[in-house]
């Protein structure tokens, strides 16, 4: 996968139960979600796919992993066994040594110096990954974008500057709980890292494009999923709402902002 260094290339569901994930996705989001013909062995592993290819995959969470139901992103690299050296010397730990997934590509996974996990892969696709979509122009169901709430956030823009190329440009006042600072590769806006709030888990939130933002919250309590957050709209980006799906995994979901809220 020739993506940018630094790029968002796959997202992963570690959950503790696959098939009430599988159910509550394909209603919610509307992914297809299956398991590959020529999956690893041994592996219960599905992936979701968008109406225009794969975008992640869904996992059951290893016995002791020691978080709760999350979603985790991979970004691309382009070496996967240099950024592994390059992430333990600025603090990182590893959880899972640089491997290669046949047909697939080669992968670590890490934790940062805040103890906030994700992986680094280089895919062996000739092809760019098209999982990461940018939020004006995505797709439904694709990742628009990828929020960090970190214990230290000037230590996570090092960090992460660093190891995979983030730029950190542009930031929005977010009052007594100081800026939310803006994340790019090149010319992309990805996301963006914040402090980690009063009482709220530290990691990354994925953020998925959808059409229609209340209809998603309706199909959520449904689903037996929670809405986190109300929607809102969020002014030159759309309407945005937080959710948390029937095994506890957290997700942030944006669509447009409706014609009829804009008069």
């Amino acid at each position: 996968m020739p993506n940018p260094h630094g790029t968002p290339i796959w997202y992963e569901l570690l959950t503790s139960d696959e098939d009430a994930v599988q159910e509550f996705y394909a209603k919610v989001v509307g992914w297809t979600i299956a398991k590959p013909e020529l999956g690893p062995p041994g592996v219960d592993y599905r992936i979701c796919s968008a109406g225009d290819g794969p975008v992640g995959g869904i996992m059951r969470m290893p016995d002791g992993a020691p978080m709760p139901p999350t979603w985790l992103i991979y970004f691309g690299v382009d070496d996967v066994d240099a950024a592994v050296e390059k992430a333990q010397s600025l603090g990182a730990a590893v959880h899972m040594p640089a491997m290669d997934i046949p047909d697939v590509g080669r992968m670590a996974f890490l934790a940062d110096p805040q103890g906030v996990m994700f992986y680094v892969m280089r895919g062996f696709s000739a092809e760019d990954s098209p999982a990461f979509q940018d939020g004006m122009t995505a797709l439904p169901g694709h990742a628009v974008w990828n929020e960090l709430a970190a214990p230290d956030q000037e230590a996570a823009v090092a960090f992460y500057g660093a190891l995979l190329g983030l730029r950190q440009e542009g930031a929005m006042p977010m009052g007594a709980l100081g800026d939310y600072r803006f994340w790019h590769v090149g010319d992309t806006r990805i996301g963006a890292v914040m402090p980690q709030p009063p009482g709220a888990p530290a990691g990354w939130l994925v953020y998925f494009s959808v059409d229609d933002i209340d209809a998603v919250c309706k199909a959520t309590v449904a689903a037996g999923g929670q809405v986190m957050q109300e929607p809102f709209d969020m002014p030159g980006t759309g309407r945005i709402a937080m959710l948390q799906d029937p095994t506890g995994a957290l997700m942030g979901m944006m669509g447009a902002i409706s014609q009829k809220d804009q008069k």
